[in-house]
């Protein structure tokens, strides 16, 4: 996916995928969920983490940590 422009993506199959990447490094996202006030938006609320599970997120996008 591009980062320059938008792209059709259902919120709902956004925030699946985006469930599903870090669960390969057993990152779970408790507050992931779909912001259904800005349906046109089609925005994903990435809610809130722990630190210490934001840490191992970001360790994870730069190690790019596959299953």
């Amino acid at each position: 996916m591009t980062t320059t422009e938008q792209q059709d993506v259902a919120p709902y199959t956004a925030m699946e995928f985006l469930r599903a990447a870090p669960a390969g490094a057993g990152i779970v996202l408790p507050s992931l969920s779909v912001d259904t006030a800005s349906p046109a938006l089609r925005l994903v609320d990435l809610g809130r983490v722990r630190s210490d599970v934001a840490a191992r997120l970001a360790q994870a996008l730069r190690t790019g940590v596959r299953a």
